[in-house]
């Protein structure tokens, strides 16, 4: 489908904004129930289907300390949607959405956790973690060593949906998503591919815990990310890692290397690296000014959707302390880092991406097959015949002088 044309960063899509103007005004005349962003009331939403066994659910496979630090971050991301987000009607139901489902899905996985405990403990091949900053090349990478057949991957569909489901459900789910969302933002397949079968990074897995990088990433919520930034994110990294495990058990590739990538693992290298010590890394870099206009333009067109009055300043004043912060406190891990690790450069990658993968694999003791180089081949083919190129003009069209 063709892409039309994104002439400002801020650009809404007309369904977006016809849902939010329709939403708003049947919420006024009584003709729908307007959702709730209260807490208490949003959980017992959630835990609705669970019955009885929802507070069970909540411990289930859990420590204490986790089961509180969940419940803190949903009560004060709650009130920061509320207090701070400024939210638009259509914003005020993907909120509601979003936090219910965090809920849910976790009320659910505790259910499958009580009755097979094992999953969650799943013993995993050494990982391979795509370590860098939003933008910075992170996805062809992922996607990239994704392909090797000798190598496993998050999918889409087991990212949103991480509850294991039968008959190809959450893939269907995932597909009913994805068109909902690309009709209401035309312009997010050419930002992140993304299709519900195919590699995808574990982003919405700490979300999920209620780390704030996805919802930083569509809210003004600087109450609540500069207090998760500032707190132990170890209960979420420990959710991490059991949703992995589990996930590995259910599709039965524990045994493969999984390749993960989160742009927010920067921020939490140390914590990341406790919960799997035999990890390889893979460190991606390129110039932070490109990474920094490349991360406006996502953040943007994700909470353009959702309030009526977001600012391009305060959307870059705060990608600009994100990378410094992802900086330093990659920095700060690495020093004390002994395991494999390499670095791949955007501009070479582009270059010569064959080159720069022998040499990866070469560094972190990995064997690059034959198989995995056509498997590559043929994601760089599909790549090239994706919508992505699309951002690349959308960012050089902002950056033309306007006409006065």
């Amino acid at each position: 489908m063709k892409v039309p044309p994104r002439e400002h960063p801020l650009a809404r899509a007309p369904l977006a904004e016809r849902a939010s103007a329709l939403l708003g005004n049947a919420w006024e005349k009584g003709r729908l129930p307007e959702p709730s962003l209260d807490p208490d009331m949003m959980w017992e939403i959630a835990a609705r289907p669970l019955g009885a066994a929802a507070e069970a659910a909540q411990h289930a496979g859990r420590g204490s300390e986790e089961v509180a630090d969940f419940r803190e971050r949903f009560e004060r991301l709650s009130a920061a949607v509320r207090e701070e987000a400024d939210l638009n009607p259509l914003g005020r139901a993907m909120a509601h959405g979003q936090l219910v489902r965090a809920v849910r899905n976790r009320l659910r996985l505790g259910a499958l956790w009580a009755k097979r405990p094992e999953m969650a403990r799943t013993p995993l091949a050494a990982p391979i973690v795509v370590i860098g900053h939003m933008r910075s090349g992170t996805t062809r990478i992922h996607k990239l060593l994704a392909a090797d057949p000798a190598h496993s991957h998050t999918r889409y569909c087991d990212a949103y949906h991480p509850v294991p489901s039968r008959f190809g459900m959450n893939r269907a789910k995932s597909a009913l998503d994805l068109a909902l969302l690309g009709a209401l933002n035309p312009w997010l397949q050419s930002i992140h591919p993304m299709a519900p079968a195919r590699a995808e990074e574990e982003l919405a897995w700490i979300s999920a815990a209620l780390h704030h990088s996805i919802y930083e990433s569509q809210w003004h919520i600087p109450g609540y990310s500069a207090w998760s930034e500032a707190r132990d994110p170890a209960s979420i990294y420990r959710e991490f890692a059991r949703m992995l495990r589990t996930d590995a058990a259910h599709r039965g590739n524990a045994g493969r290397p999984r390749v993960m990538k989160v742009p927010a693992f920067a921020e939490d290298l140390a914590t990341l690296l406790s919960q799997f010590p035999d990890a390889r890394l893979v460190i991606a870099q390129r110039d932070q000014e490109a990474v920094l206009k490349s991360a406006i333009s996502l953040a943007a067109n994700q909470m353009a959707i959702q309030s009526d009055s977001c600012d391009l300043a305060r959307i870059e004043a705060v990608w600009r302390h994100k990378i410094e912060l992802r900086e330093a406190r990659m920095a700060e891990a690495l020093r004390d880092w002994d395991g494999p690790v390499t670095r791949l450069d955007f501009d070479a990658l582009n270059a010569d991406w064959q080159a720069e993968i022998a040499r990866t694999y070469a560094e972190l003791g990995l064997y690059l097959t034959t198989q995995a180089l056509a498997a590559m081949r043929a994601e760089m083919a599909s790549s090239e015949r994706g919508t992505h190129h699309a951002h690349s003009d959308q960012l050089a069209r902002f950056a033309e002088p306007q006409a006065s």
